[in-house]
């Protein structure tokens, strides 16, 4: 291999290649693979830490369905150890013939259903209108409703009960629908307003020029628009009814047919006791139906929340 010098003084003349020596390359290389792995601590690190934060969250679920197979002098005599001596299949019929867990998945069906369908229809409706126009007093409105975020639900207990008497609602199914549903809910309005809020507003003249009203040009254009907030609110909505136990319990204090799970637990504490397997039993029957909402909704989750950031 040869090289041409082109220099003034030296134009022209061919000189002879540098060799490189086997120990340099050798070195360069070296060299190389010690930096790519140094840009791969961070990595590194930054997995383990996430693995030990993931262990430590799935723990107590994984002891949960691990004691729920298990005898119940079993779930506290055995430590750590996940891995049951013999499967109490037992603990779940006993959970859901004995404490009516049947009965009781039922009736969280049926008022998480309802209450998610008025929450969903009435945020998206209030959202588009708060988005989409402007009228005396919006800005009121808004601030009213964010500063309901801070009220605890627990002050307000005593006039929806008071309600719910005078409407001859306080024990049955309706009444706990319309007291979880009837809460301002200022998440999923927010969530709604903030999507509508980037939508062109040519959608909506075209839909008037075609002759929709209000209730059309809503239901018909931008509430099917909404699918990623509808999923979003769908999800959290299902989980905070699926988990309320306060409304619940009040609304079903004379009413032990019509608990849901969350109240159902208190069926296996005893005065002097508690039965922690059929508890566990009873908790792995409740979290199974929102694991599998979670993993069916979960894209159109992510897709909303960052829909309605980015808007």
């Amino acid at each position: 291999m040869t090289l041409v010098n082109q220099g003034d003084n030296t134009a022209g003349q061919v000189l002879p290649a540098t060799p490189v020596s086997a120990s340099a390359f050798a070195a360069n290389s070296r060299g190389r693979r010690r930096g790519r792995m140094l840009r791969r601590v961070p990595i590194l690190v930054a997995t383990a830490v996430l693995v030990l934060l993931v262990a430590v969250w799935v723990y107590p679920f994984v002891w949960m369905v691990s004691a729920a197979l298990k005898d119940p002098i079993e779930v506290f005599g055995s430590g750590l150890n996940l891995i049951p001596a013999s499967l109490q299949w037992s603990n779940f019929t006993r959970a859901w013939v004995d404490a009516k867990f049947g009965q009781y998945l039922l009736n969280t069906v049926l008022v998480s259903v309802f209450t998610v369908a008025i929450v969903v229809v009435r945020c998206a409706m209030a959202g588009y209108v708060l988005a989409r126009y402007r009228f005396y007093g919006r800005k009121v409105i808004l601030g009213i409703l964010v500063a309901t975020l801070f009220v605890p639900a627990g002050y307000t207990i005593i006039p929806v009960v008071d309600l719910a008497t005078r409407l001859h609602m306080l024990n049955s199914i309706a009444g706990m629908v319309i007291a979880l549903s009837g809460g301002a809910h200022v998440a999923s309005i927010l969530l709604y307003l903030g999507y509508f809020q980037g939508l062109p507003k040519e959608l909506e003249e075209a839909a008037i020029v075609d002759g929709a009203g209000f209730l059309r040009t809503f239901f018909s254009v931008m509430l099917p628009l909404a699918g990623p907030i509808t999923a979003t609110v769908t999800l959290l909505t299902f989980l905070a009814t699926w988990n309320a136990f306060f409304l619940p319990l009040v609304f079903t204090f004379s009413r032990p047919d019509l608990r849901t799970l969350s109240v159902g637990m208190l069926a296996f504490v005893g005065e002097n006791s508690t039965d922690w397997s059929g508890m566990a039993a009873a908790a792995t029957i409740s979290l199974l139906p929102v694991v599998l909402l979670f993993i069916l909704l979960q894209r159109y989750f992510v897709e909303g929340i960052a829909g309605a950031v980015k808007s």
